[in-house]
């Protein structure tokens, strides 16, 4: 196949993907977002989530400032800034915040800035990172250390609704959907048909 092609059918095949912009800073200061498709659950005691990033052959601000000061924040995007997250991927000069008019926001004393706006966001801290043989990836594992949610998106039972949230999800590499519930199901049991929550 063409390259081009190939890349566009094998990151389209695994469905729709979460949406999250990762926001870091350097020790000088220097502030840094880009969206990332490839944030995923690891555990919920102790809370981990887990990110890859392609191998790390070429400069990547986002890894390095992980590595260099063990701080990140995850933000999710909704439909007013997706454009602006989606930009966040191109090379810019300086701060992709000062390039795209997205905006930092200031949490408490933790390093890394937030995405202002973002109906969900968490602080998180590095704990450790493996590089993947099969590919040269880079496994980034994250503790979850800060929690901001937008009251409206956050049930009773401690799980969330995203289409409250108006969270972005993405397939492939350019193309945003939102998404829309179908309906809650109670727990599984063996000879019990499914019912809605």
């Amino acid at each position: 196949m063409d390259s081009f092609f190939r890349r566009n059918l094998i990151n389209c095949l695994s469905g729709y993907k979460s949406l999250n912009l990762i926001a870091t800073k350097n020790k000088k200061g220097v502030t840094n977002v880009a969206p990332f498709s490839q944030v995923f659950h690891i555990g919920a005691a102790p809370p981990l989530v887990g990110i890859l990033f392609r191998p790390h052959t070429v400069k990547r601000d986002t890894l390095e400032n992980i590595l260099d000061t063990n701080f990140f924040t995850l933000n999710h995007v909704t439909p007013s800034f997706y454009q602006e997250a989606h930009w966040t991927a191109a090379n810019w000069e300086g701060s992709e915040f000062e390039g795209t008019g997205l905006e930092e926001e200031k949490k408490g004393d933790f390093f890394a800035p937030f995405v202002k706006g973002s109906p969900l966001q968490l602080g998180c801290s590095l704990v450790e990172t493996q590089t993947l043989q099969v590919n040269q990836t880079v496994l980034v594992i994250g503790s979850i250390d800060h929690i901001y949610i937008e009251e409206k998106g956050l049930r009773k039972d401690g799980s969330l609704d995203l289409n409250a949230l108006e969270t972005v999800t993405v397939s492939g590499l350019d193309e945003y959907h939102i998404g829309e519930k179908l309906g809650r199901l109670a727990f599984p049991k063996p000879g019990v048909n499914p019912t809605e929550l």
